[in-house]
């Protein structure tokens, strides 16, 4: 299954089919191993984590000490680069790619940061009991919004991992009719504004918080 059409020659899928993937971030080379051929879409860097990362490096958010989430980590690529930034990272996805991600984590943090990154297994909507209430400044999504079936229970988790005080940033592709339906959900029960926007992979980062809602969509 792919998120988007393209050109089965092009160098998009030449990327995506490639094993390995390096993209530098934080003063550091980070090294991602991808595996299209075994599990697909959670395996391989979407242009949404490349533009979140960029956006977390920019410094207008301190995640020193911070606790961050990261939902459906994938490659696990947003996590590490806001554990080298200084978080303290829970690195979710769900059970078949916790493996996968995990040999990503640990290859690409220095032994004196591996503490601060957590790799978790979180099936939206399923596991929420392992996961305190609110207890993150943070959480940080890169392409999750995607798939309709799933849009009720992202919702449901991300309502659960919140407090008053925590920044959601989901970095995304508006594809389809869908993702609006999502942001309209979403706005149902955040403020959300969008804060950035790459033209050139045509990636927008919207922030969302508790509070007086805002409608810009």
């Amino acid at each position: 299954m792919a998120l988007v059409p393209f050109d089965p020659g092009g160098a998009a899928t030449r990327q995506l089919h490639s094993p390995w993937t390096s993209y530098r971030f934080a003063g550091r080379t980070v090294r991602l191993r991808q595996d299209w051929r075994r599990l697909g879409v959670a395996a391989v860097v979407w242009d949404a984590a490349v533009v979140l990362c960029a956006y977390l490096e920019m410094g207008g958010l301190d995640l020193r000490d911070r606790p961050v989430i990261e939902l459906g980590a994938g490659t696990g690529l947003v996590g590490i680069v806001a554990t080298l930034l200084g978080a303290h990272v829970t690195i979710t996805d769900r059970a078949a790619a916790l493996e996968f991600l995990e040999s990503n984590v640990q290859a690409n943090l220095p032994s004196e940061l591996r503490p601060r990154a957590v790799v978790k297994e979180l099936t939206w909507g399923k596991d929420l009991g392992n996961f305190s209430p609110g207890a993150f400044d943070f959480i940080l999504g890169a392409d999750i919004v995607y798939l309709e079936e799933t849009f009720a229970e992202l919702l449901q988790t991300l309502e659960h991992l919140c407090s008053d005080q925590t920044v959601i940033l989901l970095a995304c592709r508006i594809r389809y009719e869908r993702d609006h339906k999502f942001l309209k959900m979403l706005r149902g029960c955040f403020s959300v504004y969008e804060v950035h926007y790459d033209s050139s992979k045509d990636v927008h980062i919207y922030k969302a918080q508790r509070g007086s809602r805002k409608e810009d969509f």
